[in-house]
């Protein structure tokens, strides 16, 4: 875990058993062709140790963290900064922040709270395939 902290990449940790939130991080690893993100579950014991580090309270981090340096972001602003990330037509999603953040952390929010009742819930965290497994932390 360390080497993958220290590597410098911005790590992206989500909510391991949301449908929603796997979802997301699968299509991240589809689109992130030039490898530059790294990934935790939030459910993970090194990822909630990691956290301590940024955040106090911890307990309101439950869907998509992401972590660049010593910076943390969370809620529609870390979707923002990855799509950001990803390049191409994904960087056009950035255009959202021209929508008040009190607005779009609201519909985040909102979605956040009822995630598992739209979209689902497994009842274990997704597992990384060998294939991709070196990509998490």
């Amino acid at each position: 875990m360390a080497e993958q902290i220290s590597s410098g990449r911005p790590i992206i940790l989500f909510d391991g058993m949301c449908v929603l939130c796997s979802g997301f991080i699968r299509c991240v690893l589809k689109l992130d062709k030039k490898d530059i993100f790294r990934f935790g579950l939030l459910q993970s014991e090194n990822v909630r140790q990691l956290l301590q580090r940024y955040e106090s309270n911890i307990s309101r981090l439950t869907t998509i963290v992401l972590l660049e340096g010593e910076r943390i972001t969370v809620e529609s602003d870390a979707v923002l900064r990855i799509a950001r990330n990803l390049g191409g037509a994904w960087s056009l999603i950035c255009l959202f922040i021209i929508i008040p953040k009190f607005l779009r952390d609201g519909v985040y929010r909102i979605i956040s709270k009822h995630r598992y009742r739209l979209f689902g819930k497994r009842d274990v965290c997704m597992i990384p395939s060998p294939e991709i497994l070196d990509k998490f932390i």
